[in-house]
């Protein structure tokens, strides 16, 4: 069974590196988990335009305003088959600040309707952004924010430009150092740059069935909406 990533990059997902391979080749039938653990060498918000942004964020686990250098993190990707048949994997990011735990949840589909993998941000799916993705030279992967949706009950629209950041991801194998390396940077059409950070982690790859995921993993409620 191909991953969402294999579906979305077709052929292009070989020229990744194999350890990229690895991370992003999970699927709910291998019942494989992927589960890093390091530092974020910087996290950045810009104070003075990105703190309402950011704030009213981490009520749904999205983003947050918090920056400080060497932050221990974890991040948590399981494979799953959502209530709607829809071939699901989660990405929990979790930030040791001193004195405070910040979070960042989202749950990615690959939708053939769309031809792309949608991120669902935050624990509800309220917020469905289309993702564009590539391989790099290098053999890592680089992902980009495009269009943003907002779905709640009977309601449902975009979000203009101006309100809201372009996230630009790229992650990669260090084979020097033996480990992933990550760099994120969001920025908003106005503002400019209003959020990044980057770091490295380590990851072990354990055997996860569907009944053993964490539930504080799940989202809490599910959107249709793609």
């Amino acid at each position: 069974m191909p991953s969402i990533y294999e579906q979305a990059l077709g052929s292009d997902f070989r020229r990744l590196h194999p350890q990229i391979q690895k991370r992003f080749g999970l699927h709910s039938g291998a019942h494989t988990a992927s589960i890093g653990r390091g530092v974020m060498e910087r996290i950045w918000y810009a104070k003075r335009f990105a703190f309402p942004f950011l704030y009213l964020g981490t009520t749904r686990h999205i983003l947050f305003p918090e920056g400080g250098r060497n932050i221990p993190f974890t991040i948590q990707n399981y494979a799953y088959t959502d209530t709607f048949g829809r071939e699901t994997v989660t990405w929990i990011r979790t930030y040791r600040f001193p004195g405070r735990v910040r979070r960042f949840d989202a749950t990615m589909i690959y939708s053939r309707e769309r031809g792309r993998i949608v991120d669902y941000l935050g624990t509800h799916q309220h917020l469905a952004v289309d993702i564009e993705m590539e391989a790099t030279p290098e053999g890592g992967l680089r992902l980009r924010s495009g269009e943003q949706r907002f779905y709640e009950r009977w309601l449902g629209f975009r979000f203009p430009d101006s309100l809201t950041g372009t996230a630009d991801v790229c992650e990669w194998y260090d084979e020097r150092e033996e480990r992933f390396r990550i760099e994120v940077n969001v920025s908003n059409a106005r503002f400019g740059k209003i959020f990044a950070y980057e770091g490295w982690f380590e990851a072990e790859f354990p055997e996860v069935k569907r009944e053993r995921i964490p539930i504080c993993c799940l989202p809490v409620r599910e959107e249709r909406r793609e």
